[in-house]
C-alpha cells in the first residue's frame, strides 16, 4: 500500500515536469519518407511529447503520425497539431485485424505494417526519453534496414537465430512447467512452428522500432504469424496483452539487414542505473515510478528542447 501511494505521487510529480515540453520549440516536419509512429491516449499526452519531441531532436527527419486509441480529445488534437506539425491521426476503430486479435497494440502493429508500403516506420512508445545522440537508429534508417530495441541484456550479443536454436538457448530445458507469461509461453514452443529452420527470431522489444520502407513484411505476414501462434498456445491465450511484442520482434527478425540495437546504449529501465552511455530509455510499466529517474530524465531533456 505504501509503496503503491509513493508510485502514485511520482507519477504526479512526473506529470507535472512533464508538462513543461508545452513551452518548447514545435517539430517542423520533413518530406523524407521517414515515419515516427505511436498510438497514445489522452492519459499519456505529456510524456508522449517528451517521447517523441526527444527523438524527433535527435534525428532531425521525418514527420510524426498517430493511432488514437480512441480517448484522444478535441483539445488533445490541438496541442498535438500545434506542436507536431498537424499529424495525421488515424483511429483505432477503423483498423481492419483480420486474422488478428482484437487489441494488444495489434492495431498499432497493422497500421504501422500499411504505412511502411511507402515509409520507413519508427515505432515509439509514449514512455520513452531519447537521452542523447542515436547514431545506430541514423544508420538503419540511411541503410533502409530495420531496428529493434532488445527486449532484455540477455539478448544481448545473441544475434538473430532460427526459430529452434533461439528456442534451445533460451529455454534449454524445453518448455518450462505450469502456466507461463505469453511471450514465454510462445517462445519456448518454437520448435514446432511450421517450418521453424527457415524463420528466425531475436527477443525484442516493440516499445521502440525500425521498419524498413518497403519492407517484406506485411499484413499477409503478420495475420500468418497469428495464426500459427495460435495454434502453438491456444487461442483463448493468443487474445493476451503480449502477443504483438512477439509478433513484432518475428516479422523484424525475418527481414535481411534488420539491426538489433546494442543493448548498453538502448534499455529498458529495470530500476538499476542505466549505463552512463545510454542514448535511449524505455520506462517500462513495472518500474516506471519505481523512482525519480523517469522525472528526471524526461526535465533533462525538457530543458534541452527550450535551449
Amino acid at each position: 500500500m505504501i509503496d503503491r501511494i509513493f508510485r502514485k505521487g511520482r507519477e504526479a510529480l512526473h506529470l507535472r515536469s512533464a508538462r513543461g515540453v508545452l513551452a518548447t520549440p514545435p517539430i517542423v516536419p520533413t518530406d523524407d519518407r521517414v515515419v515516427i509512429f505511436s498510438m497514445i491516449g489522452t492519459r499519456v499526452l505529456l510524456p508522449y511529447l517528451v517521447a517523441v519531441k526527444s527523438l524527433r531532436a535527435r534525428l532531425g527527419i521525418g514527420r510524426i503520425a498517430i493511432l488514437d486509441d480512441g480517448s484522444l480529445t478535441a483539445a488533445d488534437k490541438a496541442v498535438l497539431a500545434h506542436h507536431l506539425g498537424d499529424p495525421e491521426i488515424r483511429s483505432i476503430h477503423d483498423v481492419a485485424v483480420g486474422r488478428c486479435p482484437h487489441g494488444g497494440t495489434w492495431e498499432r502493429l497493422l497500421t504501422l505494417l500499411d504505412l511502411r508500403a511507402d515509409d520507413y516506420v519508427i515505432q515509439l512508445d509514449s514512455d520513452t526519453v531519447t537521452v542523447s545522440e542515436v547514431p545506430e537508429v541514423l544508420a538503419a534508417i540511411r541503410a533502409n534496414h530495420s531496428f529493434t530495441l532488445l527486449g532484455d541484456p540477455e539478448s544481448d550479443g545473441v544475434g538473430v537465430l532460427p526459430l529452434p536454436a533461439f528456442a534451445a538457448h533460451r529455454y534449454p530445458d524445453g518448455v518450462p512447467p505450469g502456466r507461463q507469461h505469453i511471450q514465454t509461453a510462445i517462445e519456448s514452443r518454437f520448435a514446432g512452428y511450421p517450418d521453424a529452420e527457415r524463420h528466425s527470431y531475436v527477443r525484442g522489444c516493440s516499445g521502440f522500432t525500425g521498419f524498413a520502407r518497403g519492407g517484406r513484411s506485411g499484413r499477409a505476414e503478420a495475420e500468418a504469424f497469428s495464426q500459427a501462434g495460435a495454434a502453438l498456445v491456444g487461442q483463448e491465450r493468443w487474445t493476451e496483452w503480449g502477443t504483438e511484442q512477439v509478433a513484432s520482434s518475428f516479422l523484424l527478425s525475418n527481414e535481411p539487414g534488420m539491426t538489433p540495437l546494442p543493448y548498453r546504449r538502448y534499455l529498458n529501465y529495470w530500476n538499476e542505473r542505466p549505463n552512463p552511455d545510454a542514448r535511449f530509455l524505455h520506462f517500462v510499466g513495472t518500474h516506471r515510478y519505481s523512482t525519480a529517474e523517469y522525472r528526471h530524465r524526461s526535465a533533462e531533456q525538457v530543458a534541452l528542447l527550450r535551449g
